[in-house]
């Protein structure tokens, strides 16, 4: 399905080194934020207090947010539960004062609000537990990254599969990035997200790879470059529905999920237009300076009788 075709290659190469520059000092800059800001991370990873209350009718989540952000917490997570009338707040660790200090100054707010508030329960979540599951995204992160170099260089050639990898990696860096730089709250969401961008990000890789794979199977006079720039604008109209019809829905839970999706749909958005330029950009582009040619991907042979191979192209 296509919305338009575009008849004349754009030469998307003949910026590439320009592109990957500027996207090499966005990568920097990322690396920068994450080294002297750090992330500001969640309370499922720095520990805290976990409270479930419950309302006799739906309850407001902004209204409640807003009477705990009046006690100074302004990194609580505040979200339906289960119902409309059951509420589940994250506190963040206070020096000084207990967990259960923490859950009877909240609820003692809460019922000055609202009378019918009633607590549910209280769980203290502890650092060690944060630190499990900071270890825990570690890992999913780098089983992700390895199982996507072991299907691209099974399923293509070596060359693509560090390209993917790097432009992927650039992708989910500068993610963090904006993160640390904007001090944005680091939630297993926002993790979960990020893992969803390394997917969507190296199925456009993969889409692009695809092409240009056949491409050096259909033009046999053409160069790399002429390949990867057919291969890039012959791809665009796919990208478009794809990422917009995904965008629009990312958009959607920017606009209307509340403050319990704001990061985790902001974080898809960045990793969703940073996934479309890095899949030409950075991923063509890396792939093209390592030198792919069509000898790494189709294989040439000679016609029994004839002497020569010049005139001969691949088996298909």
């Amino acid at each position: 399905m296509e919305f338009f075709k575009i008849k004349k290659d754009i030469p998307f190469m003949k910026h590439a080194l320009i592109f990957n520059v500027v996207s090499f000092v966005t990568f920097l800059a990322a690396v920068f934020f994450l080294f002297t800001r750090g992330l500001h991370l969640s309370v499922e990873f720095t520990g805290g207090t976990l409270m479930e209350v419950s309302y006799s009718q739906p309850a407001d989540v902004n209204k409640v947010r807003d009477v705990v952000s009046g006690l100074g917490y302004n990194d609580v997570q505040v979200q339906n539960f289960g119902t409309a009338n059951d509420v589940l707040l994250r506190l963040p660790v206070q020096k000084g004062v207990t967990s259960g200090q923490q859950s009877e100054q909240v609820l003692s707010a809460l019922k000055a609000q609202n009378p019918d508030v009633t607590l549910r329960r209280t769980e203290f979540v502890g650092p060690q537990v944060g630190d499990e599951l900071a270890a825990d995204g570690l890992k999913a992160l780098a089983f992700v990254v390895v199982g996507i170099v072991i299907y691209l260089a099974i399923r293509f050639e070596w060359k693509f599969a560090v390209s993917a990898i790097v432009a992927n990696l650039h992708d989910v860096i500068i993610i963090l990035g904006f993160f640390a730089f904007f001090q944005w709250e680091f939630s297993l969401a926002v993790l979960a997200a990020v893992l969803a961008v390394l997917g969507y990000s190296v199925n456009e890789s993969v889409v692009i790879f695809d092409r240009i794979r056949e491409n050096f199977r259909r033009y046999r006079k053409m160069d790399t470059v002429g390949i990867i720039d057919n291969a890039i604008t012959s791809t665009i109209s796919r990208t478009i529905i794809t990422h917009g019809s995904t965008q629009i829905m990312v958009l959607s839970m920017l606009l209307f999920g509340g403050e319990t999706l704001h990061y985790f749909a902001m974080a898809l958005t960045i990793g969703i237009l940073f996934g479309i330029y890095s899949s030409v950009f950075v991923a063509a582009a890396i792939a093209m300076w390592l030198g792919v040619k069509r000898e790494d991907l189709v294989k040439a042979v000679k016609k029994e009788g004839d002497p020569s191979d010049e005139n001969h192209g691949a088996v298909v």
